[in-house]
């Protein structure tokens, strides 16, 4: 471990200024080698830790705890490694292609579903010939692009019990979201392949809808106002299920001086989950919302609740719509049906 640590460090103080194209990539190469081979060196300890019972002598149960708590790996991360583990005892052909480099370790997680003790259950009643497909995928695994890997151990899952029960699509579906503290949220989901496939559906019809001149958004900002509009569209429906007693709706509090200030005012608006946005921001939603005005008393009771005033009435907004015919904003054809009455100025 010395001599690997010292290795490294001669690496770091390499000057890779002089270097040319071919030199810098034929570097690259060698590192990604190097990776992998670490990393299958971690996940071959990860499991002699498991098997010895080791994360014990820290007053931790699993190994998986272990890795959140002294090497800072994400509790996704942090089972992959010990599912990845227990894996290459029962694939060789790919632990052996793993520790020369060849494969890496998203690869190995991809392969490893094979080795569940049901899989290989079910290999061993039907006589499968594990060490063969366990060569074929390490092959593949090291000679093709990843997507085929996927494929192949997709299509060895499904020959392996053509006649169990169809699978529910419902059990792998999985959505998790983490808010951050300027109330911005980011989160993975799971989805099955009809699931997955209405998503993207839908996605795409609103990305390619919404395609204009000019527009400078990655492939993924483009996905990511699709599903921010899938939203509203949802939302403005009105079809959605009742929530608490009322329709769901964005609710955003924020004070009267803060709300008629011109100023931007970061975080001096509330959203209803919590979130805060700036008077800027909360200014721009009232355009196309409702208002309703609460006065609160010394004590925090409310003394006065007034009318909910929309802003736009559905007259005015259907002068708009014969007056615009769309989308005002410049190299954008979306139809009325999609848009929101804004003043110029919020």
């Amino acid at each position: 471990m010395g001599e690997l640590s010292s290795a490294l460090d001669a690496l770091a103080g390499d000057d890779l200024t002089p270097l040319f194209g071919p030199a810098l990539l034929d570097r690259l190469r060698e590192l990604l080698v190097a990776q992998n081979r670490i990393a299958a060196e971690i996940t071959r300890t990860v499991r002699e830790c498991e098997s010895a019972g080791a994360a014990e002598f820290d007053g931790l149960k699993t190994m998986a705890s272990w890795l959140r708590g002294h090497a800072h790996l994400s509790p996704a991360e942090a089972g992959r490694v010990v599912r990845t583990g227990r894996a290459i005892e029962h694939l060789p052909a790919l632990a052996a292609a793993f520790a020369a480099g060849t494969v890496t370790a998203e690869q190995v997680a991809v392969v490893a579903p094979i080795s569940k003790p049901e899989n290989l259950a079910t290999a061993a009643d039907q006589e499968v010939d594990l060490a063969a497909v366990d060569a074929v995928l390490a092959e593949v695994a090291a000679t093709r692009p990843h997507v085929d890997l996927t494929r192949a151990v997709h299509h060895y899952l499904r020959r392996l019990d053509q006649d169990g029960p169809e699978p529910d699509p419902t059990e792998g579906r999985r959505l998790s979201v983490v808010r951050h503290a300027d109330g911005s949220i980011t989160g993975r989901f799971d989805l099955d392949a009809v699931g997955g496939e209405k998503l993207q559906v839908a996605l795409e019809s609103l990305v390619q809808a919404g395609r204009c001149a000019g527009d400078e958004r990655t492939r993924g900002q483009q996905l990511g106002d699709a599903l921010v509009q899938l939203g509203d569209l949802a939302l403005a429906s009105g079809t959605l299920p009742i929530l608490r007693g009322h329709k769901p709706h964005v609710i955003v509090t924020i004070g009267v001086e803060d709300l008629v200030d011109p100023a931007t005012g970061p975080g001096a608006a509330q959203l209803g989950s919590g979130g805060q946005i700036s008077t800027a921001r909360a200014r721009w939603l009232a355009c196309d919302g409702q208002v309703s005005r609460v006065v609160m008393g010394p004590d925090g009771m409310p003394l006065d609740y007034s009318r909910t005033v929309r802003l736009f009435p559905p007259q005015v907004r259907r002068a708009a719509e014969v007056r615009d015919g769309g989308c005002v904003f410049a190299g954008c054809g979306a139809p009325t049906w999609w848009c929101d009455v804004h003043h110029l100025l919020e």
